[in-house]
């Protein structure tokens, strides 16, 4: 955990918790690190870059969180420099709570699973939205693209993988489970010439 993510994070409140459950020690150097926002660097470039999805949360005018699933092909979400992240905003059920909460509030947090891996990383940042075309559209992805959603970082936080269930994309199973049956035909197909 970066010492900015530390900092945004841990209020008050979740540092009285941290010291009721005996965690605070572990986590008190990381609240005296720079007061600086953190830095895209490359390996969380990577990360970044290879997901097909991620989670991002925003607030309303009610003081109530909303977190809305935004999905597409890899790449979907791209680093832009060492602070900036964006995305096309592709047409989905047209209900606008996340641009509208941006309206009030430009404070999000986006939330980003690797489950095959087990990895997880979350970010904290301020977004703003151009509307129309976006320079961040995917190449051959069928999507309507309404706007471009640029956020600018200021901490992300790798998480343990601890909980993290082991999925796959169903694309990489089935690659694996065709690959098998291509080889149990070919064996069988030899046990059945040795016998011949």
């Amino acid at each position: 955990m970066t010492g900015r993510f530390a900092q945004l994070a841990f209020t008050q409140d979740v540092q009285r918790h941290q010291r009721e459950h005996g965690s605070d020690r572990a986590y008190r150097r990381m609240m005296e690190g720079p007061q600086d926002p953190d830095r895209i660097g490359e390996d969380e470039r990577a990360f970044i870059e290879t997901r097909e999805s991620f989670y991002l949360a925003s607030v309303g005018r009610t003081g109530w969180p909303y977190i809305q699933h935004r999905g597409g092909p890899p790449g979907l979400l791209k680093v832009l420099d060492e602070r900036t992240i964006g995305f096309a905003d592709f047409r989905g059920n047209r209900q606008y709570i996340t641009v509208g909460n941006l309206d009030h509030d430009e404070r999000v947090s986006l939330f980003l699973m690797d489950y095959a891996h087990q990895a997880r990383m979350k970010i904290l940042g301020r977004a703003r939205v151009e509307e129309g075309d976006s320079p961040l559209a995917v190449a051959d992805y069928r999507a309507k693209v309404e706007r471009t959603v640029l956020i600018t970082v200021e901490a992300f936080d790798w998480n343990c993988h601890q909980h993290i269930p082991q999925l796959f994309p169903r694309q990489a199973v089935e690659g694996a489970l065709t690959s098998m049956q291509e080889r149990i035909e070919r064996l069988e197909r030899e046990l059945r010439e040795a016998r011949g």
